[in-house]
């Protein structure tokens, strides 16, 4: 039976394979492999029982189903049942499966393996929807729009720009990425609660040559488990990237609405059904499920923060917790970014409707155009301020084009001719270094 929607609904195949059964087993593996041959370096084992457990600790042999089944029927332990089950396959070699470790030493280090794979394609999606973020605002470098505060007319701004803040917000992400991935694959073999008693006299040297071998940096100094303020760190990263994607998707859907319309997530007409009775409906879905995994997300900080908290050197609060929470974060946070690329390298963008739209107040959206015009003519800033707050005030009350009123004003054309009025009240004049801005942008 299929209960999770990540099993039939929401998530990418490559991101969900790092998440599964068989990759998990692998990358117990490994690391089980890992400290056999750490300790035949070292000359604890015979080498060639290291080489007898290498060979066979992959899952091809070791099948994560028959793990399942003997943690479940005999040993009531994953480690114990996977350690039991590679030792069916290594003879002789058995006894040196799993030696001076414990549990988390192989749990936390897999775990790294796993959360180093994921981290490295979230990257690949971030990097991805740069680009496409600043092929359209390269796209739109000039076409001009308005700009909203508080969901109203503000100054004219251009769709480039808009996109610009975007593209800037996600190489703070890369950046982040970058700066603390390190400290998110780190793995840990110093034995139980951390002192690396039961790895004998080559405790240290032990732990940095398995860390070596898996390519990870090392927990130096650990209780039991590595340290939960890694998974926080990451987690958090996820929440805060799902909040700025959500806000790309937001902006999305409100530039959709019929009475805005000056962008539009892409729709299929040959195939695509809108609803299921409205039969003209052109609805923002893709847009609209980000916003909504997004928040799904988000859920998982909480129960993250709480696994910083155990009693003494380790508990297992933290375990059950975590079989959610790392996965289903990182698959969805994968989804959101591809789906977040699908939408802005199809999105619909219409220059004409954001003319129309600047439009609709008449000219006052140009008022701070005028007000620096006229301060550039000698008028005092707050002078200006309040002459051009008067006249919009009777512009909206007349329901009168704010050009018409100023021309009417006698204060205003002591200063100003017709023609520089004009020319100060045209949006495309009036955009500022966002060209400039957009220019600065460079692919990655």
């Amino acid at each position: 039976m299929i209960v999770c929607p990540l099993d039939y609904r929401y998530g990418r195949e490559r991101m969900k394979t790092i998440f599964s059964k068989e990759n998990h087993v692998q990358k117990l593996l490994d690391v089980e492999a890992a400290l056999a041959k750490a300790h035949a370096e070292v000359g604890n084992i015979p080498k060639g029982a290291a080489e007898v457990i290498v060979q066979n600790a992959n899952s091809e042999k070791v099948d994560w189903r028959e793990v399942e089944r003997v943690e479940k029927e005999e040993t009531k332990h994953d480690i114990m049942a996977l350690v039991r089950v590679l030792g069916r396959f290594c003879g002789d070699a058995e006894k040196y499966i799993h030696l001076g470790a414990t549990s988390n030493d192989i749990i936390d280090t897999a775990s790294a393996l796993i959360l180093k794979e994921a981290v490295e394609l979230i990257r690949e999606d971030l990097v991805s929807l740069h680009n496409t973020l600043v092929e359209k605002a390269k796209e739109h470098r000039d076409t001009v729009m308005v700009g909203r505060t508080h969901a109203q007319h503000a100054v004219p701004i251009t769709f480039g720009l808009k996109i610009s803040v975007y593209v800037k917000e996600i190489e703070r992400y890369i950046e982040r990425l970058d700066e603390m991935k390190g400290r998110i694959a780190v793995g840990k073999m110093s034995g139980a609660v951390g002192t690396g008693a039961a790895l004998g006299e080559h405790a240290e040297q032990l732990q940095r040559s398995v860390m070596d071998e898996l390519d990870l940096g090392v927990e130096e100094i650990a209780c039991q488990v590595v340290g939960r303020d890694r998974y926080t760190e990451l987690i958090c990263f996820a929440a805060s990237l799902s909040g700025s994607l959500q806000k790309y998707s937001t902006e999305v859907r409100n530039l959709q609405r019929p009475e805005i319309m000056e962008a539009a997530e892409a729709f299929d007409v040959k195939k695509q059904v809108g609803s299921s009775t409205m039969a003209h409906k052109k609805n923002p879905i893709v847009a609209e499920n980000i916003c909504g995994l997004a928040k799904t997300l988000r859920g998982f900080v909480l129960p993250t923060f709480e696994n910083l908290i155990t009693w003494h050197e380790r508990d297992l609060t933290n375990s059950s917790s975590e079989r959610f929470t790392l996965g289903h974060t990182l698959i969805l946070l994968d989804d959101i970014l591809a789906k977040s690329e699908k939408v802005f390298k199809n999105l619909e963008v219409f220059p004409e409707n954001m003319m129309k739209n600047i439009e609709l107040s008449k000219g006052l959206i140009m008022a701070e155009s005028v007000m620096m015009g006229l301060t550039k003519k000698g008028m005092s800033r707050q002078e200006a301020h309040e002459l051009i707050r008067q006249a919009s005030m009777v512009a909206r009350a007349e329901d009168k084009h704010f050009k018409d009123i100023l021309l009417g004003n006698s204060e205003v054309m002591e200063l100003l001719d017709e023609h520089e009025l004009e020319e100060m009240m045209d949006p495309v004049n009036y955009t500022g270094r966002s060209q400039e801005m957009v220019d600065s942008l460079e692919l990655w």
